[in-house]
């Protein structure tokens, strides 16, 4: 039967392996998506954590201005840990996707 990547459907070990490492370590990736909500009518249509008026951006932003999980969760007590894992893993399915920038006149 084989391996298929349950992300893209490719079958083979060399096509899902990074991903499936990915799961593994965090779970089901599909209940760390359901955090991420994304309602035209909250924030402006950005992706928020679980309808609040906490953004993914606003998140991902602090990681990489080097602040770490626990400060994070003390400054948004609302928030869990694993809000913080969703917000990291809808960034990586963000980039698995292809881009391609044009010049526009």
């Amino acid at each position: 039967m084989g391996v298929v990547c349950r992300f893209s459907g490719v079958k083979g070990q060399q096509a899902c392996s990074k991903r499936f490492k990915l799961v593994v370590k965090f779970g089901d990736m599909n209940d760390y998506l359901k955090r991420i909500t994304i309602n035209e009518k909250v924030c402006n249509g950005k992706p928020t954590i679980r309808g609040k008026r906490i953004t993914v951006q606003t998140i991902l932003e602090f990681l990489s201005a080097g602040e770490t999980r626990k400060e994070i969760l003390k400054q948004y007590p609302s928030l869990e840990d694993d809000d913080i894992t969703a917000c990291l893993m809808f960034a990586t399915q963000l980039m698995n996707h292809n881009y391609i920038f044009r010049k526009v006149a």
